[in-house]
């Protein structure tokens, strides 16, 4: 297997893991304003942010 293809595949591996992680978060982030949890929306925001989800 060659370097761009190396390459290709860890670059395809690392916005998987993005999408998998942004699709979590905006799935606690609703479970969270339906409860009217305000304080754990606000968490998950900063969380979202820290992470460049947003």
């Amino acid at each position: 297997m060659n370097i761009a293809r190396k390459n290709q595949m860890s670059a395809n591996a690392g916005q998987a893991y993005q999408d998998s992680l942004r699709k979590n978060l905006e799935h606690r982030l609703e479970v969270a304003r339906n409860q009217g949890n305000q304080k754990l929306v606000e968490q998950l925001e900063k969380e979202a942010t820290y992470l460049h989800l947003k």
